[in-house]
């Protein structure tokens, strides 16, 4: 069969019918059932490309059939149609592991993009897990260094999180490499020949949010002296990547939640909206639910940039890779500086000491140093010039163990007034429910 083919999943007659029409005129086959078990019978016995289903059916639901398809097709893309206004559900959906979501009335333009999306990205065998990335070799600074536990869980959620569209939020310290992950995701995404645009919220001032982002046309405010498309436009296509999303002003904090909910924006001084496609993958060193607590995030837009959260693991809690990462570091500055460089063996025992508060960032910058310090081609203590008080393992490890035993607390504390429900314990802590299980296991947290 050479054609792809969609299993379309709705009870409403005219509904169904349109969309068929629609998607056999871009040259596909369609299958149509309309409800779950009908849909269930169809996947078990067919072979689809995509799957497109209503949320609401009359046997069943649309999160339903996500499940099922994640359970026996995993590699086939579904979407969700959803009711508009009805972000929870879509957010609900593609926590479920849908590709992506369509509101009603369905805009036809919007639908095939998403399914022709959707059927690039469908069927492709998930990479090897070698922390190389075809889409990034050459590019060595883009890599992921590490083999320890936390680096090859952290793989295995950027590989089975490229194949969806839904907005991604990356936590973790400063320097922990929270846009190697982004990068990641998006050159293992049906995205990567398109565009990757990092911005830092941070560092645009409050009055030019919204032209940056959004673009302005001509004569639309003092200075605009030309038309700009804006960082969305700029990223078409490709994958937009807000670092320190926490930074942003409410009132765009408003806008950006548009945005994301209608999938269109409007330049400074436009009168018609632009329909875009991006994905949105941002990211915070803050923790944002405590932000939403205390009224300096918004609650609406934390659920929407938060549909997948991954986490950034500290140095402090994979020393296992400061070998790998310390050799990789210098075997960029040697290629660099055409010397070979290496660390003596009092060196690295120092550097697998120290309590690296500024994480990776801070690896690469001692090393930086140090490389312009040496003489010769081998680095020793001194050329490090780590702070003598900062480098005794017992001290670190100690100050570790402690912030261990805190955490391990305030988990055990919200299980508890939970009665041990994970779910609601992982929502009155601000992390989702895969972060917490993570955690129980990491303590060793169970049910006494």
């Amino acid at each position: 069969m050479n054609k792809q083919s969609v299993l379309i999943v709705d009870d409403e007659p005219d509904i169904l019918e349109l969309l068929e029409m629609t998607l056999l005129r871009m040259g596909l086959q369609v299958a149509c059932a309309t409800g779950y078990s009908e849909a269930t019978r169809w996947i078990h016995d067919g072979d689809f490309d995509f799957c497109l289903t209503d949320m609401r059916l009359p046997d069943g639901d649309g999160i339903a059939l996500v499940e099922y398809i994640q359970q026996h097709k995993p590699q086939m893309p579904v979407a969700v149609i959803t009711a508009h206004g009805n972000m929870e559900l879509a957010i609900q959906a593609m926590k479920a592991g849908a590709y992506d979501f369509v509101s009603k009335p369905v805009s036809l333009e919007k639908l095939r993009a998403l399914v022709e999306h959707g059927l690039q990205t469908g069927g492709t065998a998930l990479p090897e897990q070698t922390g190389e990335i075809p889409a990034l070799r050459g590019e060595d600074r883009y890599r992921i260094i590490g083999d320890s536990p936390q680096i090859r869980e952290l793989r295995q959620s950027i590989r089975k999180f490229a194949r969806s569209q839904a907005p991604v939020f990356i936590e973790g310290p400063s320097g922990t490499g929270k846009e190697l992950v982004a990068r990641q995701i998006h050159a293992q995404s049906d995205r990567a020949k398109a565009p990757f645009v990092a911005v830092n919220c941070g560092a645009i001032p409050s009055e030019l949010m919204e032209s940056e982002l959004f673009g302005h046309v001509k004569g639309s405010f003092t200075g605009a002296v030309s038309d700009n498309p804006g960082l969305f436009r700029s990223a078409e296509g490709g994958t937009l990547f807000l670092d320190e999303i926490a930074d942003l002003p409410l009132p765009m904090q408003v806008k950006l939640l548009r945005v994301l909910q209608e999938k269109s924006i409007r330049p400074v001084g436009a009168q018609q909206e632009i329909a875009t496609d991006v994905r949105i993958i941002s990211a915070s060193h803050k923790n944002l639910a405590e932000l939403v607590e205390t009224g300096q995030f918004r609650q609406d837009l934390y659920y929407r940039i938060n549909v997948i959260g991954i986490q950034t693991p500290p140095l402090s809690e994979r020393r296992g890779d400061i070998p790998l990462l310390a050799e990789h570091i210098l075997g960029r500055l040697g290629r660099e500086q055409q010397r070979p460089l290496k660390l003596d063996k009092a060196a690295l025992a120092r550097l697998e000491g120290y309590a690296f508060p500024g994480n990776v960032r801070e690896l690469e910058n001692i090393l930086e140093r140090a490389a312009a310090l040496a003489d010769g081609d081998r680095i020793g203590e001194a050329e490090l010039q780590l702070p003598e008080h900062a480098t005794v393992a017992g001290q670190q490890q100690s100050l570790t163990e402690r912030t261990r035993k805190l955490e391990a607390e305030a988990l055990r504390r919200a299980l508890e007034a939970n009665r041990w429900n994970q779910s609601a314990a992982a929502r009155e802590l601000g992390i989702t429910l895969r972060q917490l299980r993570y955690r129980c296991e990491k303590f060793g947290l169970t049910k006494t």
